[in-house]
């Protein structure tokens, strides 16, 4: 790109521009980076430097940037038509892609609901849920639980059953009351980590569950979980006996167990759904991101068949389920989705994660000898770890250190897109990611952490 041109696009982009999750006041002196073309996992800037994208675009890349069949998908429909509305009206892609979704996700689940983003499924889920108790009479039956640090999306309904305060306490007058219950964070354990300990946890974890529902069951309409990794609350990766148990209590005291697999979905953990791992199916389901890929908004909420019966009735009892957006259902998001998943079938994409993911394991082994780095972590295609000034203490870095920050502004000279959380460091590698390719980010994130950290 002319340099001239890349100036005057950043200056606007300071003079028009809002990020997400910004500190504008940061790039007062400093450009974001500029982005002008993306290929399998690499990004390249303005002057044409490439940076592996071990985020995946915030979690939604999965095949790799500009796949050619996903492209190709993308102007097949564009050939037919762009956007219809789903109300009265229904398409070919939009049919198959919920019929897809029915068989490929956890058994029971039997009924699609489109929307377009992660927090919009949430929002529907929680909708879903409430009506469905008021519809079949349990009118008590109106509060939601949901575990400290998780993270369920930035709309309203979806930030009361949020429990990172950092981003959610500024809103808490505008929220409805929710229950919160304690996270199995077996991070708590530290070195003295050991299988009792953490089954101890679980089980303490699962206690005050019960507790809660053992008094408040017929107030409480669902609960909400990310399955296996509470991502955005610092990378929680918690046991699967955790899911197990939540899936019998729920049934027990007659709640929805509402899974949140927006994030956890199409092959992140190593397997198509993160539920899996527990050997369990929730009562709704809520994915997007990878469901096209990364490449278009589209988002599904999935439920069980007597939620949907509760629904389906005469006009005149007016039990429709009043929710809809714009883009619900888009056609080419549709279609982009469906080929998507042609390829996981075609081209054995878990089978090729599953060799990266273990390539991974093996690399991550340099991490864990440093001594600012404590408690890492791997389930599938991603991986995380805590720095500290001192890990063996747990002493933490000074706030005002911002080592996080240090750690990204350092792996973009390396050509990283390294996006910490706090002073947690993580990967969430697009399953195209290549055995070769984890060698060489692992490689080149220990160098970033000699030159931050001096290890």
């Amino acid at each position: 790109m002319e340099s001239q041109y890349k100036k005057e696009l950043l200056a606007k982009d300071r003079q028009y521009v809002w990020h997400p999750f910004t500190q504008m006041k940061d790039y007062a002196e400093q450009d974001h980076l500029l982005i002008t073309r993306a290929q399998g996992i690499e990004l390249f800037d303005a002057e044409g430097k490439a940076y592996y994208d071990t985020v995946s675009s915030w979690w939604c890349n999965v095949h790799g940037h500009g796949n050619p069949r996903i492209k190709a998908a993308i102007q097949r429909q564009l050939d037919q038509f762009d956007h219809i509305m789903f109300s009265g009206l229904t398409h070919q892609p939009g049919i198959e892609l919920a019929e897809k979704l029915v068989h490929i996700t956890p058994e029971g689940l039997s009924k699609v609901f489109y929307s377009d983003n992660g927090s919009t499924a949430v929002e529907v889920a929680i909708k879903m849920s409430f009506q469905y108790w008021q519809q079949i009479g349990r009118t008590s039956k109106t509060g939601f639980v949901f575990m400290e640090n998780s993270y369920h999306g930035d709309t309203i309904g979806a930030v009361s059953v949020g429990g990172v305060d950092l981003y959610h306490a500024m809103f808490k007058p505008l929220l409805f009351s929710a229950h919160r219950v304690p996270s199995p964070d077996v991070r708590v354990l530290g070195s003295a980590r050991t299988p009792e300990r953490e089954a101890a946890l679980v089980a303490d974890a699962l206690e005050a569950v019960r507790a809660l529902f053992q008094e408040r069951a017929d107030t409480i309409a669902g609960i909400i979980v990310e399955p296996m990794i509470q991502a955005a609350g610092g990378m929680v990766i918690y046991p699967a006996a955790y899911l197990a148990g939540l899936r019998e209590l729920c049934a027990q005291y007659d709640v929805h167990l509402i899974a949140d697999e927006v994030a956890t979905g199409f092959g992140r953990t190593g397997t198509m759904f993160a539920c899996e791992h527990a050997g369990i199916s929730p009562d709704i389901l809520c994915v997007s991101k990878g469901l096209t890929a990364g490449m278009m908004p589209l988002a599904a909420t999935l439920c069980r068949e007597e939620i949907y019966a509760a629904f389906y009735d005469d006009y005149a009892t007016q039990k429709t389920f009043f929710h809809g957006h714009s883009f619900t259902g888009n056609p080419v998001a549709c279609a982009v989705a469906l080929e998507s998943l042609r390829l996981f079938e075609e081209e054995g994409v878990l089978e090729q994660s599953h060799r990266a993911a273990t390539e991974l394991s093996s690399e991550l082994r340099a991490f864990a000898a440093l001594p600012q780095v404590a408690d890492v972590r791997q389930i599938g295609m991603i991986a995380a770890m805590d720095l500290y000034q001192d890990a063996a203490s747990r002493t933490p870095f000074e706030s005002g250190t911002r080592i996080g920050n240090r750690i990204y502004q350092a792996g973009l000279e390396e050509g990283l897109i390294l996006r910490p959380l706090g002073d947690t460091i993580y990967y969430w590698l697009p399953l195209s990611t290549t055995p070769e390719q984890v060698v060489e980010i692992t490689e080149r994130t220990l160098r970033v952490f000699q030159q931050v950290l001096g290890s």
